[in-house]
């Protein structure tokens, strides 16, 4: 089973079931089981907001956060940035092999689908701010002021 470890040091075992899932409908009003519908569809929106990532993964772990005595709270203070995608991405494994166990390939596909989406959009926005110029971008802006002006703008 897919699983993650938070900044406390904590490891955390996502699994989806039947039951997760209905936790996470009764908790959240989200059916993972329907990851395809909506507008954005939900796995759309699982990958672009990391609040609601975040939710889901804690209504999936709620019980183990339970016996550890880890309060919502406590718990969202020990995700950081490598500690969500940790778990951002041990969640995708999961709801990956559930679908995929459950008979329904297509949905399998779509979850690694997403995932692929997901990294390469990355991936993209990393190089184009790596090619970003702030020099050039000021340059557009303001154009060629002489600055060795001493007349007053007035």
């Amino acid at each position: 089973m897919p699983a993650f470890v938070d900044n406390m040091g904590r490891t955390w075992t996502v699994s989806i079931t039947y039951g997760t899932i209905r936790r996470v409908r009764e908790l959240l009003g989200i059916n993972l089981a329907e990851p395809q519908q909506g507008e954005p569809p939900l796995l759309t929106r699982l990958g672009t907001d990391v609040m609601l990532l975040c939710d889901v993964i804690f209504a999936l772990i709620r019980p183990q956060a339970e016996q550890q005595g880890v309060d919502d709270e406590q718990w969202a203070a020990a995700m950081g940035g490598e500690a969500i995608l940790a778990a951002h991405d041990a969640f995708y494994e999961a709801l990956e092999a559930f679908f995929r166990d459950a008979g329904r390939l297509d949905l399998a596909k779509a979850v690694r689908k997403q995932l692929t989406m997901i990294q390469l959009s990355v991936k993209a926005s990393e190089r184009r701010v790596e090619r970003f110029d702030p020099e050039s971008e000021v340059e557009q802006i303001f154009g060629d002021w002489d600055t060795s002006s001493q007349q007053s703008p007035e």
